[in-house]
């Protein structure tokens, strides 16, 4: 792995455009659990699969029993940036990375200093209420018991995009955007499974196409480097 994290400086070394574009292993070394891996949410049981209970339908119809699951495995507030989260905000201080396109809804990427971020499903810090409007912090959920209330009597929502519901268009043009116009893209912590999302890379035209990511993602890249994304930048 030595030789592929210096074929990965010498290509962030001659590189002035980056974009990341990232999934929830990037945050697993932060201690915040995947969907797909052995100890994964689809791996632990509970009386309904994870993608039901997080779905627009489950949520309108089950309200409580969404918040009871999404307090307990969705939220984690003492999480901290690792090392990945880390060198990508150092190279956006530098000017060399240009946005951080994320799957993640942890905010870790802002945590640890990223300014320019692309939340495609959104952000478990903020949630709203669906009356009128007024909008909350992750402690509004986190404190709160049943389905959480806000001061004018209605539901609070996570600002989240559940399953069935649509990626804002805005967000995905924006990331559109930048990966169009980057000289380097990174894709980690992302086995490119979650469309519509994942078909973003289909939209990077450059040959600094760089996946590091533990375990096989279906892209024809210029590098690859299955490790842990945190271990890899941590040594760049």
């Amino acid at each position: 792995m030595e030789e592929k994290v210096r074929q990965l400086k010498e290509l962030a070394d001659s590189s002035d455009n980056i974009v990341f574009f990232g999934g929830a292993g990037v945050s697993t070394e932060s201690g915040i659990p995947d969907f797909r891996s052995v100890d994964g949410l689809y791996h632990q049981q509970y009386a309904y699969p994870p993608e039901v209970i997080l779905s627009h339908r489950f949520y309108m119809r089950h309200t409580e029993e969404f918040f009871a699951f999404y307090r307990a495995k969705m939220l984690c507030p003492d999480a901290l940036p690792n090392a990945a989260h880390r060198k990508l905000a150092e190279w956006e201080q530098a000017g060399k990375l240009k946005a951080v396109i994320t799957q993640n809804i942890d905010g870790l990427h802002q945590k640890a200093g990223s300014r320019e971020v692309l939340e495609l499903h959104g952000s478990v810090l903020r949630n709203y209420c669906r009356r009128c409007g007024r909008f909350y912090g992750m402690d509004a959920i986190l404190h709160s018991t049943g389905v959480p209330r806000c001061t004018c009597g209605g539901d609070i929502k996570p600002d989240v995009v559940l399953y069935e519901e649509s990626l804002d268009e805005d967000v995905m043009a924006q990331a559109i955007h930048y990966i169009r116009h980057a000289d380097m893209l990174i894709i980690g912590g992302t086995s490119l499974a979650v469309y519509p999302a994942a078909g973003l890379v289909r939209y990077y035209g450059g040959n600094k196409l760089v996946v590091i990511n533990k375990g096989a993602v279906d892209v024809d890249a210029d590098l690859v480097i299955d490790a842990p994304i945190a271990q890899v930048l941590s040594q760049v």
